[in-house]
């Protein structure tokens, strides 16, 4: 029978008879809108050129990272992604995000560089 493969984390072999998995508990807390420090700016590099805008400043699980991402991207009508605690949003929407983050209340959201 076999392990369940994301319980492993890649370990293939463990000479130690008293080995076990630790389970992951590098969940961090989700922090409510309020108190969230979240900053907009704007990026060319490594893009080819082309404008996007970043969203950084996010605390909490990957879960509400990409739901968060989800409406934002919905609002602005263009794709993007959200990764390593930073939502990409394809195009120059620093304004739109601005205000859509104020309404829900993200009221320590700030646009940042240039």
């Amino acid at each position: 029978m076999a392990k369940n493969k994301s319980d492993q984390q890649g370990f293939v072999y463990s000479t130690n008879p008293d080995f076990r998995f630790q389970p992951e508990t590098d969940q961090q807390e989700t922090l409510p809108p309020q108190q969230q420090r979240l900053r907009i700016q704007l990026e060319t590099k490594h893009r080819g050129g082309k404008t996007a805008s970043i969203v950084t400043g996010f605390t909490g699980d990957d879960e509400a990272l990409q739901e968060l991402a989800k409406k934002l991207k919905t609002f602005c009508g263009t794709g993007g992604s959200a990764k390593d605690g930073e939502i990409i949003i394809q195009g120059e929407h620093r304004e739109k995000l601005l205000q859509w983050l104020h309404k829900n209340g993200y009221t320590q959201t700030k646009k940042s560089g240039g």
